[in-house]
């Protein structure tokens, strides 16, 4: 029987002492150059850091767009997607092609990244993720990056309270030549990486210590080199070692000292200035992530006073302590911000300043269906709900609802939204290519800057889930009726009219959700595979008959006839294949047949989508009226009939994924349908 030991035995086993050590190296500065020498990464920049933690991660295509491709590091693979960022590709894109330019030093380097998008489409989660990663990079071998400390004379070690460089402790005039010595070994012309390159000072603190050492050594810099104690250091935002966040509070409370940093008022008695470092606290936001990375939460909501320590960080890499010179700072800012506060930023004379120096990334909402739906699935599986079975298409058909509110209408003649939804979720439509897609998308340049959010959507999956509890399935309709209530009371809805085309986009989905079970269950009644095949052989020998002007023979009377017109076009009528088109429909299933023989294969309907629905939707038409799915309504059902029912929901369990009360549920859902068909072709004939 296991005990407490041997679960602390086992965490044991697991920890790695070897890597402790690594991680809190400490030696001389001597030992630290050696280690430049080695490896030059380890005095790379903020931004070098950050392009090459991506990068560390490794790339792979985004299926049908060549020019895209995916960073796997915003999948989060390290927390098995917690938060990844499902779509995006091309703003991730954008927002790594400025690390890229940054870590190259082509100036984006000198810039405000702002994140620019509606509320709930991933900013933050973008920003966290680059916190998280920074973090566990600076772990890594590939990450280490070094600081350094003051010997006391009582042995302890005064370390920098901005984690600066050693390498800016080497005076000016000396730099280029310990450049020069660290850059030996290395050919820029085989080498990708960066070479080392002394930028910048050290804190005005580590700044009043070393000029108090080296008076004290005789300008004799070496001894004073000998008093550093260089560490290891990894980031930690807890620990707020180079990761700072910001968030404006009210006017009233905002200080900009807490970027900066402020004086340390009971240290002002001991050394007698508010100008000595000493007695200042160098831990402000930008002080604590040199190195690293600030996030700016909702940055446009700053104080202009606090601007100004913006731009001077961005542009000039420097920023102003109270009572003290400019200090450098190496670190990404990154802010985000919204549509309503960038639209005040653009209005404002007085931020023009800020304007210049902001590389804007918009974030929007996805756009896709298949990606939205990825971002429901996360938090709603069968790991996640227990107890509860989610039906089938119930999180898709809200996500469809989702991406429909930020989709602006076609100015396509004829293409509706939902097809348009479906163009961009890789459906083929006749009539439009690849390019007509892209050609929409640049029309719609505010798409997925509006609508609803993802947010809004999981928080009414939630209520869904508690609300209905009586049932022991969450069903589409349930949530879209979570979701249609929840309008009544959403504060971000601009006004009525956007409210009603809301729910006018509901009915929509409810239509297209009704169309998608009526061709399951119609799929799932016709499933009979040796019936099916029988039909495909009978049809196929048909339109071989027609394409090559022969007759066919009766298998029952063994006479040739005429090819079955009325059978070929009841089944090519299934799939909107009309009269004028069946002579081109007809030879190019005999094409492809033809192809598949000559490389020795032989041809089979499953592997032609709209043929196969074509011979689903005939045998269902012949059979559903065997199966009687009406009397589902009346439940009077008699017991052959209820033998068929039985076989069709066990196919719905079987193939689709449904339990035994969704089954029950989506069939008397498509029965009634049938039924009100009926009653309506009954009245029409009256």
């Amino acid at each position: 029987m296991e005990n407490g030991r041997s679960i602390l035995n086992q965490i044991s086993g697991q920890l790695n002492a070897d890597s402790f050590l690594q991680e809190h190296w400490q030696g001389s500065f001597e030992e630290y150059l050696d280690i430049v020498r080695q490896d030059p990464r380890v005095t790379r920049t903020a931004f070098q850091r950050v392009y090459d933690m991506i990068m560390s991660y490794g790339t792979y295509p985004v299926e049908g767009k060549k020019s895209l491709i995916r960073y796997r590091f915003f999948d989060d693979p390290v927390n098995d997607g917690k938060d990844g960022i499902f779509g995006l590709s091309q703003p991730l894109m954008e927002l790594v092609n400025v690390f890229k330019s940054a870590a190259l030093k082509y100036g984006s380097e000198r810039r405000v990244l702002l994140l620019h998008g509606p509320v709930g489409s991933s900013k933050s989660t973008i920003a966290r993720l680059l916190k998280q990663g920074l973090e566990r990079y600076s772990r890594t071998e590939d990450g280490a990056l070094y600081s350094f400390g003051w010997k006391e004379e009582d042995g302890t070690i005064l370390w920098d309270p901005m984690n600066g460089d050693p390498l800016q402790l080497v005076p000016l005039k000396n730099r280029q030549e310990i450049c020069d010595y660290l850059n030996a070994e290395r050919d820029p012309d085989k080498d990708a990486g960066y070479g080392v390159e002394i930028t910048g000072e050290v804190c005005p603190l580590s700044r009043f210590i070393f000029n108090e050492r080296l008076e004290k050594a005789n300008g004799d810099w070496t001894k004073v080199m000998d008093q550093i104690v260089v560490k290891r250091i990894t980031f930690s935002e807890q620990d707020r070692i180079g990761i700072g966040t910001f968030q404006p509070k009210d006017e009233k409370n905002q200080d900009s000292t807490e970027l900066t940093g402020d004086i340390n008022y009971r240290k002002i008695a001991q050394y007698g200035s508010e100008s000595d470092p000493r007695a200042f606290n160098f831990d402000g936001e930008f002080n604590i992530s040199n190195r690293g990375l600030i996030e700016f939460i909702e940055v446009l909501k700053l104080d202009v006073a606090f601007l100004y320590d913006l731009l001077g960080a961005s542009q000039e890499h420097k920023i102003k302590p109270k009572k003290f010179a400019q200090t450098d700072i190496d670190t990404v800012i990154i802010g985000h911000t919204n549509e309503p506060e960038y639209r005040r930023l653009q209005s404002n004379e007085f931020m023009e300043a800020l304007r210049d120096r902001t590389v804007k990334i918009d974030v929007p909402y996805v756009t896709k269906l298949s990606e939205e739906v990825k971002i429901y699935e996360k938090d709603y599986n069968t790991k996640r709900v227990r107890g509860k079975h989610i039906a089938p298409h119930t999180l898709e058909i809200a996500a469809m609802w989702a991406v429909l509110t930020r989709l602006e209408t076609p100015k396509h003649h004829g293409l509706t939204l939902i097809q348009k939804m479906n163009l961009y979720n890789g459906k083929s439509l006749p009539g439009f290519t690849t390019e007509n897609v892209e050609q929409l998308r640049k029309e719609a340049k505010s798409e997925g800057l509006f609508g609803i959010s993802p947010r809004y959507v999981q928080d009414k999956i939630s209520n869904a889930l508690v609300v209905n509890s009586h049932s022991s399935n969450l069903n589409p309709f349930m949530l879209l009726n979570e979701l249609e209530e929840g309008l009544k009371h959403h504060s971000l809805i601009a006004n009525d009219d956007m409210r009603d085309h809301y729910r006018q986009l509901i009915t929509v989905v409810k239509e297209e959700y009704t169309d998608i079970v009526k061709n399951e269950v119609q799929r799932a009644i016709a499933a009979d595979e040796e019936a099916l095949t029988r039909l495909c052989g009978n049809y196929l020998d048909n339109v071989k008959a027609y394409t090559q002007k022969e007759r066919v023979k009766n298998k029952f009377t063994g006479e040739y006839e005429e090819p079955d017109e009325r059978l070929m076009r009841s089944i090519e009528e299934r799939i909107d294949i009309p009269d004028t088109r069946k002579d081109d429909f007809r030879r190019e299933i005999m094409n492809y047949i033809g192809a598949l023989s000559l490389d020795g294969k032989s041809f089979d309907y499953k592997t032609n989508d709209r043929l196969q629905k074509a011979l689903e939707m005939k045998l269902f038409e012949d059979q559903k009226d065997t199966i009687k799915l009406t009397s589902l309504v009346s439940n009077v059902v008699d017991s052959e009939t209820q033998e068929k029912i039985d076989i069709v929901k066990a196919r719905l369990i079987r193939n689709y994924g449904y339990d035994e009360e969704s089954a029950t549920d989506v069939l008397q859902y498509v029965a009634s349908i049938f039924a009100r068909g009926d009653t309506k072709k009954n009245s029409d004939a009256a």
